[in-house]
């Protein structure tokens, strides 16, 4: 008899957060995404900050907190992204039906990478596919692994994207730790 093998995939996801205690939101996220019954280990990157993007140059958003996470889980990517939304939907974010695109939100949690698969559907696109176009996402994942190769359509790796990278947003390196008590 075969014995049964339990297959992970290794995961990034990107962490943001710019309302209320950001760092906490950081943390609480990291902290139930490692004690997942489905994830087996759990990297953090650094912490970054970074100016919010807005559509109306106006706009004076509070500053976000990003950062990156690799896990080994056996996870789908949509049991994923349900659990993601989970994480979200505790934080204090609205439900799908009121986000609104680069509004200021207490917890933002995206799949960028899951192993070498793509997917494009209405609720899920992977890779993330404003991965490249990111300085804030790009830095944290550069931490985590430089030479990771992004998939489809990108088929490249993390440094090659951030080194084109047209985003020239201010980042700044913190002294958090999401791994941290």
């Amino acid at each position: 008899m075969t014995p049964f093998v339990t297959v992970y995939t290794t995961v990034y996801l990107g962490l943001g957060s710019n309302q209320g205690d950001r760092s906490a939101h950081l943390r609480r996220a990291v902290r139930a995404l490692g004690s997942r019954a489905s994830v087996r280990s759990l990297r953090a990157s650094a912490v970054y900050e970074s100016e919010a993007h807005t559509i109306d140059p106006d706009d004076a958003p509070p500053d976000f907190l990003n950062a990156a996470v690799e896990v080994q889980t056996t996870d789908s990517p949509e049991t994923l992204l349900r659990a993601a939304q989970d994480l979200e939907a505790r934080a204090g974010r609205p439900p799908e039906s009121d986000r609104r695109v680069w509004a200021p939100r207490p917890l933002d949690v995206d799949i960028l990478v899951y192993g070498s698969a793509t997917r494009s559907t209405p609720d899920l696109s992977i890779p993330h596919p404003r991965l490249g176009e990111r300085r804030f996402v790009l830095e944290p994942l550069a931490d985590l692994d430089p030479t990771l190769r992004i998939p489809a359509p990108f088929c490249t790796d993390v440094r090659s994207l951030l080194n084109e990278c047209p985003d020239d947003g201010t980042l700044r390196r913190t002294s958090l730790s999401l791994t941290d008590a």
